[in-house]
């Protein structure tokens, strides 16, 4: 049984209760043991399970514990329960035992992209703070901007479950999905009630139900609601996961939905008085003419940037016991097509629209490689599932080193 687990039958805690109080310093969560409630019991001794959680030399060690031993725990559970829990504990965590986690400081370079300064070029991708629950916390890790949603003009449950599978042996994930979230109204509401000072990006996209004909529709009020909330709005046509969606990137329907993108985005600048730029997330699926002919589209209507990509619909020698599971495969196997398709876009696009690379990122190598592919800013997602802040940390430092050797 789990250290966490047995501490929790014991002690009367609940799993997140357990792990937060088996990563974060002695004082940062009020002690709760039943024994020591009021003043008048405070000098009575803890249960026995009260004693080894809140015991001095425990915490002093396991304050300095890295993500390894909190993934072990966590990958105990199946994929979505484990990715929810995380991110309660996120979510709960104090801030200052978040930064802990990130390791040591790093001196970024700044960037400026999209008319936007960048603290660091390391985001966070959309998908995994689907309704903007938990942007605040993941903020403490060092990402220069963060990404929420996907999310759609109203809630929706998403595909059946299971539908997110783990992939150890090849350090991958496959989601299905299917765009669950609590509709655009949710999360503006809770946008417009955080606290955050960093670069903010929201995901759109449009129902499962949402005929293919009207689905500039679902895009366009997505904009409205969050055009104000933030810093940059993406437009998710390559999710896997919806019936249908990816045929947005292709021919006369990326020419309609992006045309009438631009034009709503005119609107709301006019409206506000403010230019939020758009980006287009695609897929490392596309085929070289429809990249041709994507890449011509986004450079007539001047779109603002792409980010490449999303997930794969590949199966490139996965030995992981899922491995067959249907969805998008994300993580290790994807960072070859990604390279390809930022590489692609690069030359096709001459430097007129900035690429986002995004995709298969575990170390702070990988995420140089995509920028020397022609990106100008990386994302990470299954990396970041996968090894935790220390990745972040890693990319930043390796992006600072490179620049310091450029100069």
């Amino acid at each position: 049984m789990p250290l966490a687990s047995a501490l929790g039958r014991v002690s009367g805690y609940t799993f997140t209760d357990v792990i937060l109080r088996l990563i974060c310093t002695d004082n940062a969560i009020p002690h709760v043991c039943e024994n020591r409630q009021t003043p008048e019991s405070a000098h009575l001794p803890c249960k026995p399970a009260c004693q080894l959680v809140h015991s001095h030399h425990l915490f002093t060690q396991l304050a300095r514990l890295n993500y390894s031993p909190v993934r072990n725990l966590l990958f105990k559970l199946p994929a979505e329960r484990s990715h929810d829990l995380a991110l309660s504990i996120i979510g709960k965590a104090p801030a200052s035992m978040l930064r802990c986690m990130t390791g040591s400081s790093v001196k970024d370079t700044s960037v400026s992209v999209m008319g936007i300064d960048f603290p660091n070029a390391v985001g966070l991708a959309a998908g995994l703070d689907k309704n903007a629950d938990y942007y605040h916390g993941l903020a403490h890790f060092g990402f220069g901007f963060i990404e929420v949603g996907t999310v759609t003009p109203r809630p929706q449950p998403g595909n059946d479950k299971p539908r997110m599978f783990r992939l150890q042996q090849d350090d991958a994930v496959i989601n299905r999905m299917g765009f669950n979230n609590k509709g655009v109204d949710f999360l503006a509401k809770r946008v417009s009630q955080t606290r955050y000072n960093g670069i903010l990006g929201i995901n759109i996209g449009k129902n499962k139900d949402t005929p293919m004909d009207r689905a500039h529709e679902d895009y366009q009020h997505c904009m409205q609601q969050v055009y104000t909330l933030a810093d940059y709005i993406t437009v998710n046509i390559s999710s896997p996961n919806t019936p249908g969606l990816r045929d947005l990137q292709v021919g006369d329907a990326t020419k309609k939905l992006l045309t009438e993108v631009k034009s709503t985005q005119q609107t709301l600048t006019d409206k506000h008085g403010r230019y939020v730029p758009v980006a287009v997330k695609v897929a490392p699926d596309m085929a070289p003419a429809d990249l041709d002919d994507f890449c011509d589209t986004a450079r007539a209507l001047r779109i603002d940037a792409i980010i490449a990509t999303n997930t794969t619909l590949a199966r490139p020698d996965l030995k992981s016991t899922h491995a067959s599971e249907s969805g998008g495969l994300s993580g290790k196997p994807v960072l070859a097509k990604s390279r390809v398709t930022i590489s692609q876009l690069a030359q096709r696009l001459h430097n007129e629209i900035p690429i986002i690379g995004c995709g298969g990122i575990f170390s702070g190598d990988d995420a140089l490689a995509h920028l020397e592919a022609g990106a100008s800013l990386v994302q990470v997602y299954t990396g970041f599932i996968y090894r935790g802040p220390e990745l972040v940390s890693e990319i930043r430092q390796s992006i600072t080193a490179t620049h310091s050797k450029q100069q």
